[in-house]
């Protein structure tokens, strides 16, 4: 039997092997991910989609608060032969979780034999312990009441597992903590703050920095475009500018956001929209059609508005409402996601994708008051991102936790609030 040290260290290089064949990158985005994104709609890309339940504790920090909320989590157990094997625990981030997708992950767990289980992140999906999403509600909604929700989780399901095979309650599979994005955040802290329950974990753009304005996000769009490239962005968020003050009904029609009545709301939209695909891996996308357009003196503006439409919404399935700060403040919306992820930036990450003083991609009328007044209009007084004491609470990039392979990809705007170089100081895997 392979020991723990062992096994991270072939998980480890079995991992960046895929990495060398072509595996499919996944990518983060300000805005949470959709089902169009990590978890495909089609069902057969799934490895499973059964539901399965456990109660979890709403408060984990409060001695006198005991009430619990139903939690929906996914197993799959067709690889796991051996009964001492691993447990891979997917975590489920900044949306609904609708099932196992049928992945890298479902590769790795097939040649190490792995059991898959994820759980689905609090109030996201079908995990919410309330029907209306108040300010006042949304105050269990943390990254550290989250991770608890991990730990109990991942006892939850081992004595699942010594129960289901028969043997003594003290036996602990070795588990290893998968996440992308934001979970790839939660990977890390967990390796970090749970470290007697994991034996190592994987952090694939893992966001373990807040930052409060986040500059170097638009420098990195600007660096993976190339100069054509980011001189045409620059031309078109000058023009779309121009157009604001002028008649700004019409321009955003062009884009297909006539409904976003905040101008910051739109250019945040477009902001986006190219950042996606340098996140992504797919930069063609929206250069190539700009550079053509540049050629043959067509406008940019238009040629930038078929790419938000057709490729933005209805390729990546962006809704345009999730930019709306109006739909936004909805305590009952139809998709939560939005207004959920941006009360975990508003109260604790930041993320403030703002513009650069110099050479800037997006507009600069989004800045730091952007996002404070966003903050303030959506969720009311008091709530705002302490970056200080986040960063204080986990170690931001210099968290002090062995075992964490970080991914990044070399144009990806979010690699700048991972962890990008090796600890001196901290053990390796040996791969």
């Amino acid at each position: 039997m392979v020991s723990r040290a062992g096994f991270a260290s072939l998980l480890g290089a079995s991992f960046l092997l895929l990495l060398l064949r072509g595996a499919e990158p996944l990518g983060f985005s300000h805005r949470p991910m959709t089902a169009g994104d990590e978890l495909s709609a089609a069902p057969s890309r799934y490895l499973t989609r059964e539901e399965r339940w456990l109660s979890q504790r709403l408060d984990h920090f409060s001695p006198t608060d005991h009430r619990q909320f139903n939690q929906r989590y996914f197993e799959f157990l067709d690889y796991h032969d051996d009964p001492t094997g691993p447990v891979f625990l997917r975590i489920c981030g900044e949306s609904s979780c609708d099932g196992l997708p049928n992945d890298y992950l479902a590769v790795i767990a097939k040649k190490f034999g792995a059991a898959v289980v994820t759980p689905e992140h609090r109030y996201y999906g079908k995990s919410s312990p309330f029907d209306s999403l108040t300010t006042d509600n949304l105050r269990f909604l943390s990254s550290k009441q989250a991770l608890f929700d991990l730990a109990v989780f991942r006892q939850y399901y081992q004595e699942k597992l010594n129960s289901q095979y028969n043997r003594s309650a003290g036996f602990d599979n070795p588990w290893f903590v998968f996440g992308v994005s934001y979970s790839g955040a939660l990977s890390a802290w967990f390796r970090l703050k749970f470290p007697h329950l994991t034996c190592g974990s994987l952090a694939s753009s893992g966001v373990v920095l807040a930052v409060y304005n986040f500059t170097d996000f638009d420098k990195q769009v600007g660096e993976s475009a190339g100069p054509q490239c980011k001189a045409a962005l620059q031309e078109i968020t000058r023009l779309v500018d121009e157009q604001l003050r002028l008649d700004s009904h019409s321009v955003k029609a062009l884009f297909g956001a006539d409904s976003l009545k905040n101008d910051g709301d739109f250019l945040f939209l477009l902001a986006d929209a190219a950042a996606t695909t340098f996140q992504y891996g797919n930069p063609d996308a929206l250069c190539s059609p700009l550079s053509n357009a540049k050629k043959k003196g067509e406008s940019l503006v238009e040629t930038y508005a078929h790419f938000v439409k057709d490729y933005f919404i209805k390729k990546l399935g962006t809704t345009v409402s999730s930019y709306d700060q109006e739909y936004l403040k909805e305590t009952t919306p139809d998709d939560s996601s939005s207004r959920l992820w941006w009360f975990q930036v508003c109260s604790e990450v930041a993320y403030f994708q703002v513009a650069p003083k110099n050479d800037s991609v997006r507009s600069a009328q989004l800045n730091t008051r952007y996002n404070l007044d966003l903050c303030k209009n959506v969720y009311g007084e008091g709530v705002y991102p302490d970056v200080f004491m986040t960063n204080l609470y986990y170690g931001g990039t210099s968290i002090a936790a062995s075992k964490i392979v970080f991914t990044n990809g070399s144009q990806d705007p979010w690699r700048h609030a991972s962890k990008q170089n090796s600890s001196e100081d901290s053990e390796p895997l040996n791969f």
